[in-house]
């Protein structure tokens, strides 16, 4: 077979093993992500320029709303796979941002591929799918907004790290956990048998606006807008950057595996593709983004908790590096910095300038800190 399978990828029976015992708080877990270095000096938030327009805005698009008490609710994120054999997703369009991170499960090389983190406030789509399960990154990527995480659970250590982090994430609202509210569902055209043994793994099906309504945590919204939005199109920082049509970030070395965007003028967005082809959608949609960010972090593997397997680690707590930045087929560069799990990113420009970013949805990157990111006017 093309696609072998073993105990740690898939889902057996009605999901049993992916989660069913939520553990309760415990500790900081050695090998979280985290990079044991000193915070880096994070610029002053009080020193920042007051703001000139009043008006509501959706904090994790940037755009306007017309009324502000419609922000008033959890934004929703959902663990979705990214490999070839877990393709074509659902619900992506709708997201405000889209995370691309580490799958975990390595090659014969030791590299891995990709698994996303959709993330809908603004936007709540019907269903979003498949679903797979928490990494330990989402914690500190999630935190700033005070997320509800959908997915299949996590190893018992991931769901200590999570549960640890409670007061800042939701991450017990598994396929098993809810089940029997309608939070989830399985697509029976996906669910699938090999040797004898069916799975569900490329089949759940969850839907964000009823697994909102499972917790009345984090009712009120987020609280802060997650990036640095530009008030009017002058303000927006690629306006004087370099030009960039096309971009590839590797995710594996001699760009063997490259995540690429090519800039379409007609619609002004990113037209997104996987390394085997065009990112589309299980309805057809071609997926496309407004804004990119590639923010490059160590990677590594660590037992978080000393025993177990291990898990992709994304260094991204108290630590910095370096940043690019799409938007309207230019770029600009510059230096990113991360304090506390619930402190949202900060993005200094090249000449020193704060970044400001076009408002609109944003798919995040997260390649290796020393990744080669191929671009072409």
């Amino acid at each position: 077979m093309k696609d072998p399978l073993d105990r740690r990828t898939l889902m057996l029976g009605v999901l049993g093993v992916a989660g069913a015992a939520l553990a309760g708080c415990s500790g900081d877990p050695p090998g979280n992500a985290t990079t044991g270095t000193t915070a880096p000096a994070l610029p002053d938030s009080s020193a920042s320029p007051p703001t000139t327009d009043p008006r509501p805005r959706w904090p994790l698009t940037g755009k306007l709303v017309k009324n502000a008490s419609t922000t008033e609710h959890a934004p929703v994120a959902v663990k979705v796979p990214d490999n070839k054999n877990e393709h074509p997703q659902v619900g992506l369009d709708k997201a405000d941002i889209v995370f691309v991170e580490l799958d975990g499960y390595r090659d014969a090389d030791g590299y891995s591929s990709t698994r996303l983190v959709p993330v809908f406030h603004s936007r709540m789509p019907d269903g979003v799918g498949p679903v797979r399960s928490i990494r330990p990154v989402d914690v500190p990527l999630l935190s700033p907004v005070g997320a509800i995480i959908g997915s299949t659970g996590a190893p018992r250590a991931v769901r200590n790290y999570v549960a640890h982090y409670r007061q800042h994430v939701e991450g017990r609202l598994t396929y098993v956990a809810t089940k029997g509210s309608g939070s989830y569902t399985i697509d029976p055209s996906r669910v699938r048998t090999y040797q004898g043994v069916t799975y569900y793994d490329r089949a759940v099906l969850c839907h964000p606006r009823v697994l909102a309504k499972q917790t009345k945590r984090f009712r009120n919204g987020p609280q802060q807008a997650y990036f640095p939005f530009a008030e009017t199109e002058a303000e927006i920082s690629t306006t004087s950057g370099k030009e960039a049509r096309i971009i590839h970030v590797p995710w594996k070395p001699g760009h063997s595996y490259d995540m690429s965007y090519r800039y379409d003028e007609k619609s002004g967005r990113y037209l997104r593709s996987m390394p085997w082809g065009p990112h589309v959608l299980a309805d057809g949609t071609r997926v496309a983004t407004a804004n990119i960010l590639v923010v490059r972090a160590n990677q590594r593997y660590a037992k978080i908790s000393g025993k177990g397997h291990e898990e992709p680690i994304h260094d991204i707590l108290r630590a910095k590096g370096t940043f690019y930045y799409f938007h309207g087929g230019r770029y600009v560069t510059g230096r990113w910095a991360k304090g506390a799990t619930d402190q949202p990113f900060q993005f200094t420009l090249a000449d020193g300038q704060p970044l400001k970013m076009a408002p609109g949805q944003t798919y995040v990157e997260l390649p290796n800190i020393r990744a080669r990111v191929r671009i072409s006017a």
